[in-house]
């Protein structure tokens, strides 16, 4: 039999199509004592966060969209006009409860914790892709397809010039030829372009095709094995992304899996490549995994890059390996739009290099089922306080009790990123939820702690570990150790790895609260998680 090749994106629809259910205690966290719950109910007295459950099953339902907040998320793209920040995303819901109300749906915030649902920017599939789709398969020989059908993925919203502009997916989900599903590749993926004036209104123009994905004549569509992945197009056309370089040029970042992440320049006033006559018009490649002259199957996806002012350098955000579960975050940095970009490591991430450091990964505190799938970025900056996020989905794992398709459930992460001192990013290990920072002495630091250090194991949490910050500068519990505060910046040094420190909100307590947080890299580039219990 032959293989039918797409993108690998396409699990999710396959984990998403269930109906919803949910019985008994919230599963996702576990009581502790009544002393450690009447210190947190004093705590919350100072600052009341938010409590809306990660367990959102029993307001997933269309009709209850207005409570969402920031549950039903996927890809999202997040960008501030105003006084708002407006979000996007990927078509995905618990139990596919988006279908048949639009695509590419928005919400806004104010504050990055409490999000209103807007409704869907695109009625159905513009026109073009129909007549794009029918016209290159008469040219290759093959019937029209008289009702395509179209997976609406990972937009992402940019502001250029006056205007705001959205990059979207739209993929075709019938095969070239045949109607087995091993018989040959998928037809292939469009990216196209809408604009916007006013994001408040909430209303797009269609500015029609920007890329699609090309043949290179290296393969050929027909797979004789289901094992056979190499890829039939040179480049993916999903996953677009958008930056412009502080000299003015436009940039479209997209691929996914086919031979790597591309980046093609764009004319600033239409939006799109200047021209596509050959196949290299259709961009360079800036990022690969394993051998790019060989292996033309990729596991990286969701490419995000920006431009840090502050260290000169633009940062490659990168999604590794399969969504529902392995996700996870890496990032490269480059002096160059187009590269070489390169790791902690010094390694050439361009070239095929595995890319560290990592940033994100499946993880599990205490007290929480834990968070899987956690990739597949946007990265932006308020302008008006200058601070950098992180925002993606996060799934919960497999077979949480209680919760009928667990894995299904996609709650919308947005967390701070702050910057290493020799100029690299790094996540925050708890969940933005704007708590107030206050100053932190030492005496704040000692007691009991619990820390993560995330090394990559595939489709595996990793899960922390107790500490004990004591007060001789020693570390004792399931670390060991010294440990020093430099109240100037708020670093904590354990062992040797230098830890950025600041108030955050409990997530995962049940009664949630202010505590600590630490977060940083060790010398290889695997981040490095901690909150005080």
């Amino acid at each position: 039999m032959k293989l039918y090749l797409k993108s690998i994106s396409f699990i999710f629809f396959f984990l998403l199509i269930f109906t919803t259910g949910c019985s008994g205690d919230d599963p996702v966290s576990s009581p502790d004592t009544e002393v450690e719950e009447e210190e947190e109910e004093e705590e919350n007295d100072t600052f009341s966060g938010p409590t809306y459950a990660d367990d959102y099953t029993p307001i997933s339902s269309w009709d209850d969209r207005n409570k969402w907040n920031l549950a039903n998320i996927h890809d999202p793209t997040v960008v501030k006009d105003g006084d708002y920040f407006y979000m996007y995303q990927t078509d995905a819901s618990y139990g596919n409860v988006h279908d048949g109300h639009g695509h590419f749906h928005a919400r806004r915030s104010t504050d990055l914790v409490n999000w209103e649902y807007m409704g869907s920017t695109m009625d159905e599939a513009p026109g073009w892709v129909k007549d794009s789709l029918n016209s290159n398969r008469v040219r290759m020989g093959l019937p029209e397809i008289d009702n395509p059908q179209y997976g609406f993925w990972a937009p992402c919203v940019k502001k250029a010039g006056n205007i705001y502009r959205m990059y979207y997916s739209l993929v075709v989900h019938e095969l070239i030829e045949g109607a087995d599903d091993c018989a040959s590749w998928g037809e292939r993926p469009y990216i196209g372009m809408m604009e916007c004036t006013d994001l408040a209104s909430n209303q797009w123009e269609d500015k029609g095709i920007v890329i699609t994905s090309v043949p290179d004549g290296i393969e050929d569509y027909y797979r004789d094995s289901c094992n056979d992945w190499s890829s039939y197009y040179k480049f993916n056309a999903i996953d677009p992304g958008l930056i412009v370089t502080p000299e003015g040029e436009h940039w479209l970042i997209y691929g996914s899996w086919m031979t790597g992440i591309t980046a093609v320049q764009l004319d600033p006033i239409t939006g799109k490549p200047y021209q596509l006559e050959n196949i290299d018009d259709y961009g360079v490649r800036i990022a690969g995994r394993g051998n790019v002259n060989a292996d033309r199957w990729q596991a990286l996806e969701g490419a995000e890059i920006i431009y840090n002012s502050d260290t000169g350098y633009y940062y490659l955000f990168l999604a590794y390996d399969e969504l529902s579960v392995a996700y996870n975050t890496r990032v490269a940095r480059s002096s160059s739009i187009t590269g070489p970009y390169v790791g902690i490591d010094g390694l050439n991430v361009t070239s095929g290099a595995q890319c560290w450091p990592m940033i994100t990964h499946p993880y599990k505190f205490d007290s929480h089922a834990g968070w899987v799938g956690f990739s597949h970025c946007s990265v932006f900056q308020d302008p008006s306080t200058q601070q950098w996020y992180y925002a993606s989905q996060a799934r919960l794992p497999e077979n949480v009790p209680g919760i009928n398709v667990s894995n299904a459930v996609m709650m919308g992460h947005v967390r701070k990123i702050h910057w290493t001192d020799d100029g690299w990013p790094v996540v925050a290990p708890e969940r933005y939820a704007g708590v107030p920072q206050e100053e932190i002495t030492e005496s704040d630091l000692t007691g009991r702690w619990e820390q993560i250090t995330m090394e990559y194991q595939y489709k595996t949490m990793q899960e922390s570990v107790a500490l004990i910050l004591n007060d001789n500068h020693t570390i004792s519990g399931e670390v060991s150790g010294t440990w020093s505060f430099d109240s100037g910046s708020n670093t904590l040094t354990v062992n040797d790895v230098d830890l950025i420190l600041e108030q955050s909100w409990d997530w995962e307590a049940s009664i949630r609260k202010v505590t600590l947080t630490y977060t940083g890299l060790t010398p290889s580039g695997r981040p490095v998680w901690g909150k005080k219990k």
